[in-house]
């Protein structure tokens, strides 16, 4: 997984692009610079917050708004309201905002989180793996939310939860058996992030440790 201070540098890179073209310029939508440049700031900018904004994020949105209204007939629009997402992505990497392992985690490491899990599980740390699996276990959740058509906001744009996404996802992916299971799983995340550690014990750990892992081959995202 790539490292917070190689996600700023790559930030940072396409910053600087942007802020060398501005320089460059008389006015601040950048008209008077060369045809071809404007269309490749823009594409310099949208893939980067594409690679590192979280796909359901406001950051993945706006610029698909963005990407839509402008292009490719105002590039000297898009650009300057790329630059803003961008800066605010950068600001949420730098404040801690997206390293979680909810935002972080992808479908190609699922196996990778599991296993540091288990690792700290054999060494005798049953809380801090029980609440990695528990953050695996939600983003699989609405990666499956996602690949199932289920909106992983609720209203006003908030995160949904997870225990949320599991009702959905009972609907429509799995039974009611399974639905029950990942509940399970997910009160023992709960209670492993609020401190509540003797409400449950190693042998817990590795069961839902397993479970989730069988869930995650089973219903694939």
């Amino acid at each position: 997984m790539m490292s917070v201070a190689t996600i700023l540098a790559e930030i940072d890179f396409a910053i600087k692009s942007w802020d060398a073209a501005r320089a460059s310029s008389k006015y601040d939508d950048l008209s008077d610079l060369k045809v071809v440049v404007l269309p490749e700031l823009v594409t310099t900018l949208s893939s980067t917050i594409e690679r590192f904004a979280p796909p359901s994020s406001t950051y993945a949105k706006r610029t698909q708004e963005i990407t839509a209204k402008y292009c490719p007939t105002a590039y000297h629009e898009a650009h300057q309201h790329l630059y803003g997402v961008l800066k605010s992505l950068r600001q949420a990497y730098e404040r801690g905002y997206l390293t979680s392992v909810q935002e972080l985690v992808h479908a190609d490491v699922f196996a990778d989180f599991l296993g540091m899990a288990e690792h700290l599980v054999s060494q005798g740390y049953k809380d801090p793996a029980a609440v990695l699996v528990g953050g695996t276990l939600e983003e699989h959740l609405r990666k499956l939310c996602i690949k199932n058509g289920i909106p992983v906001a609720g209203p006003s744009g908030e995160a949904k939860k997870a225990s949320s996404m599991n009702d959905d996802l009972a609907k429509v992916t799995y039974d009611k058996l399974q639905q029950k299971g990942v509940t399970f799983w997910l009160d023992l995340r709960n209670k492993a992030a609020h401190g509540k550690y003797t409400e449950y014990d190693e042998k817990d750990v590795r069961t839902m440790l397993q479970g989730v892992r069988d869930f995650i081959d089973k219903f694939r995202a």
